[in-house]
């Protein structure tokens, strides 16, 4: 599939595959039909393209945000994912631990018990 290659999109690929490791944004490029292309380019372009490159957090900040984030919304195949990247980007296990405790208060037991299983197995997946 072909994408717009415009700045936002060139960058947005760049903290892409940083934080969530090549593997995986090749292997999801490589997934792109007709049907979810727009939703890759609007992923890499806007969300890593333009958010993540914004000053005023840090990439460690942004993935504890996320984490938080994806714990509320019980989607643990992103948490995971976003686990990942939480550890490339400097994120210790304690800090992700304080995090899914925190949203455990504000969010629900449940969606933490359930966010603690997936970051416990993607610390133990885990490969820079």
């Amino acid at each position: 599939m072909k994408f717009i290659e415009n700045e936002n999109f060139i960058k947005g690929l760049e903290v892409r595959k940083a934080v969530l490791g090549p593997n995986h944004v090749e292997r999801s490029l490589a997934f792109a039909d007709e049907f979810n292309s727009a939703m890759q380019q609007l992923t890499t372009e806007y969300c890593w393209g333009w958010l993540w490159n914004r000053e005023g957090l840090e990439r460690k900040q942004r993935s504890l945000i996320n984490i938080a984030i994806l714990t509320a919304l019980s989607k643990p195949h992103e948490l995971k994912l976003h686990v990942h990247g939480a550890l490339r980007n400097g994120c210790t296990q304690e800090e992700i631990r304080e995090v899914i405790l925190q949203c455990a208060i504000y969010c629900g037991v449940p969606a933490a018990i359930d966010s603690f299983r997936t970051a416990k197995e993607a610390i133990d997946t885990f490969e820079e």
